[in-house]
């Protein structure tokens, strides 16, 4: 990615300044001139002689910063990064390989070829935004929709494919619900079901990651707002404020925690709130905007490495799919909410009318990264069902590196049960 470093900087700088005009707005209690403050080694605050107490109106809402409007159209020639225009072609493309990606993975779990899915549908441009501004050398925590940073970084949709279907080529094995990608060469690391777990770990390895001499690298944590209600997400906010660990913190919030909306999840001002709070640097972005997310990820990243200190980022979107094959959300919310979030406010609406009006995308572009983007996918899909599972041996494999007795014995058990019942199970289907 090719960025002109003078302008960069301005740029980031202008961010920088225009995000402090923005917080000073923020309203606050009303402090008289010359107040003593407390010396409490718990809080340093003032004293006052009127008593209120503080609720969600207290303070504006934190705003949201954007750089796209819905036409595509940038509002602040000033906030425009400076990204190499073959780039940002990569980026649309790369949003456009997902969705087909989506579309044809998804008909198929309900085809029964594979278990289970989750699509991404309108959280494109967090994905591609985000990883543009990430070094391949930062280690990303993802959580499960996510999986456009993965595209970005390099995993194939080969392998990505292999996974869900668990055949032999599959880097876990078979082992792993379908879309629990992982990818060491990528420095992604492998994802879990459990909500926020991998959050105070992503800290973790931020703290590890601080402590060596000349660190150039940052964690990435994605999160999404049902994750944030977890005990684990507090947590890793305060170990990553008190610990003083250069980790981003991304949350997605999409509205909706399955089948929970955010006004049933919490009553404060979102996700974004809790940052100051807990002594973090925080943002709030247009999580349609491709570009503003970018903005906020890359000023992030630098500050992180910088100063060893964490970043909250609340990228604002929608959840446009179901929350998986196991979810119908339209027992829980109407098509005509779901339609407003699939025109105009689509991140690759959004994006796509970003590069027609730069010059650098048309109608013939578009028509062919569709055909090519769902070839790949169909072929991939093709040749991942014609591929064997993993040996059924490789379930009890990997664990320790000396096999201990018990799993021996269980080994042995199973190859006795499989010789007494060899026509109760598809051995066929497995390698040899």
């Amino acid at each position: 990615m090719a960025l002109k470093t003078g302008a960069s900087v301005l740029r980031l700088n202008t961010l920088r300044n225009a995000a402090v005009r923005l917080l000073s707005t923020h309203t606050r209690p009303e402090v008289a001139q010359n107040t003593k403050y407390a010396e409490f080694p718990g809080a340093k605050a003032p004293y006052v002689t009127e008593m209120k107490f503080l609720n969600e109106s207290s303070y504006d809402p934190i705003p949201i910063y954007r750089v796209l409007d819905n036409s595509g159209s940038v509002l602040e020639s000033r906030e425009e990064p400076s990204i190499d225009k073959d780039e940002l072609v990569n980026m649309y493309k790369t949003m456009v390989q997902l969705t087909q990606m989506d579309k044809i993975l998804y008909e198929s779990q309900r085809q029964g070829r594979i278990s289970f899915y989750m699509t991404n549908y309108g959280e494109e441009g967090i994905h591609v935004g985000s990883a543009a501004a990430l070094s391949p050398r930062d280690l990303v925590f993802a959580q499960y929709r996510e999986v456009g940073v993965f595209l970005y970084r390099g995993v194939t949709v080969t392998e990505l494919i292999n996974q869900c279907y668990g055949n032999h080529e599959d880097p876990g094995k078979g082992r792993q619900m379908p879309v629990h990608y992982g990818n060491k060469h990528f420095n992604l690391v492998t994802l879990s079901s459990p909500l926020a777990t991998q959050m105070p770990q992503a800290v973790g390895a931020a703290y590890a990651l601080k402590r060596q001499p000349n660190n150039d690298r940052c964690v990435i944590c994605y999160f999404g707002d049902g994750a944030a209600s977890e005990g684990d997400a507090f947590a890793a906010f305060n170990f990553a404020a008190t610990l003083d660990c250069p980790v981003i913190l991304l949350c997605r919030n999409n509205g909706y925690a399955i089948s929970t909306p955010t006004n049933e999840q919490y009553r404060g001002d979102g996700i974004a709130s809790r940052g100051p709070a807990l002594g973090i640097r925080t943002v709030r972005v247009d999580g349609t905007d491709a570009l503003a997310v970018y903005n906020a990820v890359k000023q992030s990243r630098e500050y992180a490495i910088a100063n060893n200190k964490p970043v909250l980022i609340e990228a604002m979107s929608y959840r446009v799919g179901h929350h998986s094959t196991s979810d119908d959300s339209t027992a829980y919310r109407s098509i005509e909410e779901i339609q407003k979030w699939t025109t105009d406010e689509s991140p690759l609406h959004k994006f796509k009318m970003y590069l027609e009006a730069k010059g650098i995308w048309d109608a013939e572009a578009e028509k062919t990264c569709l055909k090519e983007s769902r070839d790949t996918v169909v072929r991939t899909m093709q040749e991942a069902e014609k591929k064997k599972r993993p040996h059924w041996k490789e379930m009890l494999e990997d664990v320790y590196y000396d096999m201990p007795p018990r799993i021996q014995k269980q080994m042995k058990q199973m190859e006795e049960h499989l010789k007494k019942y060899p026509d109760k199970y598809p051995l066929d289907q497995h390698q040899d």
